[in-house]
Parts: structure tokens; sequence; C-alpha cells
């Protein structure tokens, strides 16, 4: 399969060089789409050099920073506009570790329309995570999962892959989320339209250098996107049948 790895790299200067060192050691035939929101990386432009070092290593540069939704849309475009078979999501903090890349490739050439690196699957983990972090994110998914009906127990990660004829049949162009409610979002469509998800354990790490662009205001975001979107689908659309 050929396979187009996707990764938003929004205040990312201080990881970006060795995350693309370790995905180009996971994945030595895939290409590297790092989105990069028009915010300086460092006046040496890193990972511009990483890529003429590395290879298949390319930047596409955006004029302003839209939200990470509309940053993984825009390098999910450049896969099926090429041709990819696989468009995989991954950040670029380090969180998630590109050594999983293979095993997310490995569960879609297993047959799955699309794979999840999850967190809350037996073998799955979170080390070092403070109790109150683990219980938002661990409870916001269950909600999601028991409002929307999606039989995926880490509906917010950010580490996935992607058939490219999925990613055409949940019309993932014209998904509404700019910012990390996409996640869920896409995962929501994809189920809807009968696509197979695949749940590979991961270990999630928290970062070590940068800031978390994760916040309460943006749970909050997510938590009123996923009731709006279980009102439109049970509700309002079942009274327009009546």
């Amino acid at each position: 399969m050929r396979a187009l790895v996707v990764t938003p790299t929004y205040q990312e200067s201080e990881n970006i060089v060795e995350f693309l060192n370790r995905a180009r050691e996971a994945v030595p035939d895939a290409v590297v789409v790092a989105v990069d929101d028009n915010i300086p990386v460092d006046p040496f432009d890193l990972d511009v050099q990483a890529g003429a070092r590395l290879g298949r290593i390319e930047v596409l540069r955006r004029p302003r920073k839209i939200g990470i939704g509309d940053a993984v849309r825009a390098g999910f475009a450049v896969g099926l506009d090429r041709g990819y078979d696989v468009v995989v999501q991954i950040d670029a903090d380090l969180s998630h570790d590109p050594a999983a890349l293979p095993e997310l490739l490995a569960a879609i050439e297993r047959g799955a329309d699309a794979a999840i690196g999850s967190r809350y699957v037996p073998g799955g983990s979170i080390p070092h995570w403070p109790w109150y972090r683990r219980a938002v994110s661990k409870w916001g998914n269950r909600y999601a999962t028991l409002v929307l009906g999606i039989p995926v127990r880490d509906a917010t990660s950010g580490f996935r892959a992607f058939r490219a004829d999925t990613l055409k049949m949940a019309d993932y162009a014209h998904t509404r989320s700019k910012g990390y409610g996409f996640q869920i979002e896409l995962c929501y469509r994809v189920w809807k339209h009968g696509g197979h998800i695949a749940q590979v354990p991961i270990t999630f790490t928290d970062r070590v250098r940068g800031h978390s662009k994760m916040s309460l205001g943006v749970g909050a975001e997510e938590l009123g996107l996923v009731t709006w979107w279980a009102l439109q689908d049970r509700v309002f659309k079942r009274r327009e049948r009546r």
C-alpha cells in the first residue's frame, strides 16, 4: 500500500526534527507531509532541512492558523489527489510514538477501513497522566460513545489511518469541525457509513517539549458538538420522518 503520513506542525519547532527522524525509521517508504500554518518553525526551517536529508518529506504551507481539523483535511486532500491508498494522521509532538505506525498500517492491510490508535483498549496506556486528566479524557470518550453510538473507545485519538476510499465515502472534506472535534466527527461519519474501525492499542506519552494546545474550552467545544450531532441524527431527523 502507498501511504501518506500527515502531521500538523503548528508550534512544534522543538519536536519536528526528532519526529521526522523517527517517522522515517518506522515507515521508510511513506511520504510525510508536515502541515505548517504559516508559523515560522525557526530561522533555518528545520522541517525543510530534515526533509532534504531524509527524503520523501514535504511541507504544506498555509496562509494562517485555522485549526487542527482544517490542517488535517488539507493534508488528506494531498493524499487523495495523488492517489495514495492509505492516509495517516499523527501528532508531531511525540505523544504518539511513530514506531507504532506499522501497526496501524497492518490493521488496514488486514481489512479495516480505518484504524484508531487507542489508549483505552487492552494494551493501551497513558503513563504519568494525573488522575483528573485521565478521568476527563476517558469520560469524554464514554460520553461520545454513548450519545453517538460509536463502537470506539478512543474517538478523540489523533493517531489514525484511513483507506483513501473510506475518506471519500465519509465525505471527509465536508466535515465542519475546525478543532479537535474533527477526530470525533470523522470517526462518526466512517461508522455511520458502515466502515469497519479497528482499534490498535498505543502508549500515549505526554509531550516533553513545547506546550499543549488542549484546554477546558476545547473540551467543552467537543462535548457541545457531540451533543449537537446526536440531536440532529436522533431527534430532528426522527421528527422529519413522522
